[in-house]
Parts: C-alpha cells; structure tokens; sequence
C-alpha cells in the first residue's frame, strides 16, 4: 500500500452524532507509543481494533529467511488490526510504530455492538478490507510479471508528491517490495544511470516521469 494519508479511521464514525461520539471516547483508550513499538505479531489473539490518530504504522510479514515484507504503511486516520475482531480470532501480521504515535483502542466486543447498531460502519470497514485486498493482489502481480527496476519505478511513482520521494531508504524500499537491500539499490542505480530519477538522502527526484512510467510498465 502507498503511505497516502488513508481516511478509513476518520470515516469509520462519520455521521455519528456527538452523543453518539462521546459514547465512543467513552469506550476506547488512547495511548502514546514510541517508534519502533511492536503492538501485535503474528498468531497473537485479536482484542481490538486500532485507529491511528497520529504518526506511522507499519504492518508487514516476515519471510521464514528472515526478509520484511511490507503490506501497508498506515498514517494518522487510518485504522487495522480489524479482521481480529470480525472473525479472524488472531493477527496474521506485525505492526510496529515507524513514528512517535497516538493510537485508540476500541475493544474487540465493542466495535462489534457497534457494528449490530450501525451497519455503515460494517460496510466501511468491508470497503477498506476490499481496498487492502486490491492493493495486495496487485502487490503479488508485479512479484510475477514484473522486474525489480519496473517495481521500484512503479513504488516511487505512488509515493511521489510532484516530482519528490521524500522519507524512503534504500532499506525501505527493499522492504517494500520484499527484496533485499542491495538488489533495491541496484535497481535504483539502473534508473538513475537511466537519468530516470536523481538520487538523494532519503530523498529521490523523477527527471522524466513519463520514460519512469515506461519503465514500471504502465
């Protein structure tokens, strides 16, 4: 997934009213997490729901080599953690804080009295569910069809703000993409001799967007 501000924690209670919200507050803990905070792995029994108020989340897997595998980088309005409490029973991710973070937690037995009584949150959290799982396909479909330099144009394409890539590593873009660091950097290094992309400090410029986008096949 792209680190776009994602709305789904701040439309999850759009509509209710401010008795209804109060209601909320009421029923959910708000707690400060440090970076680098690991809040649930794998196997773990689900318990709640998280919103992220502010900061980062990353949920990732981890190939049995030991190589991270990021499936979404969450900012603040976004929530996870829901398939726990809508049948899952377990997590079967990590998700560690990336940034210092605010997170709500609404219990698991909650958010389900919540879903009984307002079912445009059960289709709110179905709609994200199905954005995610989209985003995973398409994760897998350029594993298969696609190289390593066309995944890294395609990434940087979605993470770019005009013509900047601001805050990425080599290190995350290999975890991204699931790779190891040093392959991600060679294909950076094939686009920059390419004179695709200009290459910074945490910070990639796109010379020539249209050539990139040839690249990454689309």
């Amino acid at each position: 997934m792209s680190r776009r501000a994602e709305s789904d924690g701040l439309d999850l209670f759009q509509g209710m009213t401010a008795e209804e919200l109060g209601e909320v507050e009421r029923v959910t803990s708000t707690r400060a997490f440090p970076r680098g905070a690991v809040l649930y792995t794998p196997g773990e029994t689900g318990e709640a729901l998280f919103l992220l108020r502010e900061g980062a989340v990353q949920i990732y897997r981890m190939s049995p080599e030991g190589r991270k595998l990021v499936i979404a980088h969450l900012l603040p309005y976004s929530f996870f953690g829901e398939m726990s409490c809508i049948g899952q029973g377990m997590y079967d991710t990590f998700a560690e804080v990336t940034e210092d973070s605010t997170i709500v937690t609404m219990n698991c037995a909650v958010l389900n009295r919540l879903l009984t009584t307002k079912p445009e949150i059960a289709r709110r959290i179905l709609e994200a569910f199905g954005r995610r799982v989209l985003e995973a396909e398409r994760q897998l479909e350029d594993t298969v069809f696609k190289g390593i330099p066309a995944r890294v144009a395609a990434l940087l394409l979605r993470e770019s703000r005009g013509d900047s890539v601001d805050g990425l590593t080599h290190q995350d873009i290999a975890e991204r993409l699931g790779v190891y660091r040093e392959t991600a950097t060679n294909a950076l290094n094939e686009l920059k001799a390419a004179e695709l992309i200009a290459i910074g400090r945490k910070h990639i410029t796109i010379l020539d967007r249209e050539r990139l986008r040839l690249a990454a096949g689309e």
